[in-house]
């Protein structure tokens, strides 16, 4: 006996080109829209602008554990509806295929993506997270470098102003330069140095902590509290000596619960050590997790019973339903995480609950679409959105034939 027949390959075809779109497509709304973000937050930052790239990297596991619900639930979605439309799912039931049948092939991605997902928000999301906050640190903190801003004025440390007019070579030689230092040797805070040169580059040291600015055909201005008048020179080479601020390590994973993979949320929320307030927010973020993985084991029922139109009837609204209640059911969960962590209701009734209700629905509409003859749970909104849909038509045709008129 065959484990697969040709209908469920024909099921599998049907089913796997939507659902990888889908998730492909959302995933790249998410990043593009993020994207624009750490550009703007990358270059107020003054970073290099790859740290976007690696920052982004770090984001997709989040956007992946969104968009993997999405993308099974459009996917079976479309592939049912496209048997729908042709009849051929008709065809299917009345040779005796049970929708379980149908939904075996559904079911095998449904596992295997919830184990996935599973793998990703349980022990991958908390590491890139934990990455992506350490990069966003050392971005506010200087440790990946400040790129000069042409035109603008820079602060190298807290007693260096630095101002160019053009650069070139990916900012390797700098043209137009003016520099204001504070301070000198000895300790001397009264003392400041004037400089413009017409070109300078910065050079490594054997010193991690300091650089050079190796300015050339410039004129140097002191003044300090000690001397009456400042003294000028001009030079055709001078090294300034810069000194990086000096940057504090990163903290430890684990302070956000977020950077908790599951095993150690459920090692804080039972120690005895452990902050109320703490353990609210850990056990809140470790419960919305898992409903959010258990709701896809779910999903293909709710696919099915969005996916099939009334009779003669090629209406979409199953569609736009099923991204409503998936959408609907993901910012519930996050309110009921808030609640949750804050205190107000106790974390496990706050996010299963929902779960039980949305879940009671999905069986309910599986059950009138499998064992109800032309069974249709969406069939009262099906026909208000016929009805609307009617309305919208004739008042549009109305005001093309008035407008025709007036012209």
């Amino acid at each position: 006996m065959k484990l697969f027949t040709a209908t469920d390959r024909y099921i599998a075809r049907l089913v796997a080109i939507p659902m990888a779109s889908t998730l492909v497509i959302a995933a790249m709304l998410l990043v593009l829209d993020k994207m624009l973000r750490l550009f703007d937050f990358v270059a107020a930052q003054g970073g290099p602008v790859s740290v976007v790239w690696r920052m982004l990297a770090n984001m997709l596991p989040e956007y992946l554990s969104l968009g993997i619900p999405i993308g099974l639930m459009l996917g079976i979605l479309l592939g049912f509806r496209r048997l729908a439309l042709s009849s051929e799912l008709d065809v299917m039931r009345a040779v005796g295929m049970s929708p379980m049948q149908l939904l075996k092939v559904p079911y095998l991605f449904a596992f295997g993506l919830a184990l996935l997902n599973l793998a990703i928000v349980g022990f991958v999301q908390p590491y890139a997270r934990y990455a992506y906050e350490g990069l966003s640190y050392e971005l506010r903190s200087g440790a990946l470098g400040a790129s000069i801003k042409v035109g603008e004025f820079t602060s190298l440390g807290k007693n260096m102003t630095l101002r160019i007019e053009e650069s070139r070579d990916k900012g390797r030689d700098l043209y137009g330069i003016f520099v204001r230092a504070k301070g000198g040797p000895g300790g001397d805070k009264g003392q400041v140095l004037a400089v413009t040169a017409a070109r300078g580059t910065f050079l490594a040291t054997d010193d991690p902590d300091t650089i050079i600015l190796r300015l050339t055909d410039g004129v140097l201005v002191h003044s300090s509290d000690k001397i009456v008048n400042p003294r000028i020179l001009s030079f055709s080479s001078h090294d300034l000596p810069i000194d990086l601020p000096k940057i504090e390590n990163f903290r430890g994973r684990g302070d956000a619960d977020r950077e908790l993979t599951l095993p150690e949320l459920a090692r804080v929320s039972v120690s005895p050590h452990t902050a109320p307030m703490l353990r609210n927010e850990v056990r809140a973020n470790f419960h919305f997790r898992l409903v959010e993985v258990a709701m896809m084991f779910l999903l293909p029922l709710a696919a099915l019973a969005f996916a099939i139109p009334p009779k003669r009837s090629t209406s979409a609204l199953g569609v736009f339903l099923s991204i409503i209640f998936i959408v609907t059911y993901h910012k519930i969960n996050q309110y009921a995480e808030g609640v949750g962590a804050a205190g107000k209701f106790d974390a496990l009734l706050a996010l299963w609950l929902p779960f039980l209700v949305f879940a009671a629905l999905i069986l309910w509409m599986y059950h009138v679409v499998a064992h109800r003859p032309g069974g249709q749970p969406i069939g009262a909104l099906e026909s208000l959105f016929a009805k609307v849909t009617k309305w919208l038509a004739k008042w549009l045709r109305f005001g093309r034939k008035r407008l025709h008129q007036i012209m």
